[in-house]
């Protein structure tokens, strides 16, 4: 009996120590689910405006973030290392695994069902809705959901950053994706070949709005990172661009 007592204390003192090890590091609690399909055809779009996220880069490795993640949409582009909380229900993780997520959508809350049933994504939960491509590397299907530890980290991207022209007229919405660092942007310049500087307004999701005249006239950006650094991006819209047009740079953010 004094031998099961013994170690009973010290399986409890060794599960307290992994968690305060796992809290100095950094992770947080939270829980995840998945949504999509196997394909993760069903996560296409959503509330950041990224449209086809395998043509804009950030491929299956997505999640919807529940409203407190997701704050209104600055969270857009945010990376995420999750890994399942295996010290919770082992029997629902893949041990040992992580995967890096980019936050492309809103998980929206539901009022009807309470945040421990059902609505996970109400507040105050953080909780991350994955493309179920990315949540199958670190959980078992039949579990559905998981307690995981997550923390933010750099993102890494391919190629530079990229502008894309939406809108008509004198009101332009320009799309802001493919940003790598701290993976959101925190403001966004643009200056015509005819203008000076002129401050963006955040509309939705990484979309900035200006209401000046810019059709015609090649475009330059100043764009800052919620990481603080700040790119000037010179020419990277040429004269003759029009609506709908996606241009890339050749620069990109490192933190």
């Amino acid at each position: 009996m004094a031998r099961s007592v013994f170690l009973f204390f010290h399986s409890v003192v060794a599960v307290a120590a992994c968690l305060a090890a796992t809290a100095a590091a950094g992770w947080i609690g939270g829980t995840a689910t998945f949504y999509g399909g196997s394909d993760a055809s069903g996560t296409m779009g959503g509330a950041c405006g990224y449209g086809n996220l395998y043509t804009a880069g950030y491929g299956t490795n997505t999640a919807a973030l529940s409203s407190v993640l997701f704050n209104d949409g600055w969270s857009c582009g945010q990376c995420y290392l999750i890994m399942c909380d295996s010290a919770a229900t082992p029997q629902w993780c893949r041990a040992g695994a992580a995967v890096t997520i980019t936050a492309t959508n809103l998980c929206p809350p539901n009022w009807v069902l309470p945040n421990n049933n059902g609505g996970w994504c109400n507040p105050p939960r953080a909780h991350f809705d994955m493309a179920q491509p990315a949540w199958l590397q670190i959980g078992i299907y039949k579990a559905g959901i998981i307690p995981v530890l997550y923390q933010q980290v750099k993102c890494w991207r391919q190629g530079g950053i990229r502008f894309t022209m939406g809108g008509f007229n004198f009101f332009e919405l320009v799309l802001v994706s493919n940003v790598a660092g701290s993976g959101s942007v925190r403001s966004v310049s643009v200056k015509g070949g005819n203008t000076r500087w002129i401050t963006l307004n955040r509309n939705w999701g990484a979309n900035w709005q200006c209401n000046s005249g810019l059709v015609g006239q090649a475009l330059s950006f100043a764009v800052t990172s919620t990481g603080g650094q700040t790119l000037y991006i010179y020419n990277v819209v040429p004269i003759w661009w029009t609506f709908g047009m996606t241009f890339t740079s050749n620069q990109q953010f490192s933190y």
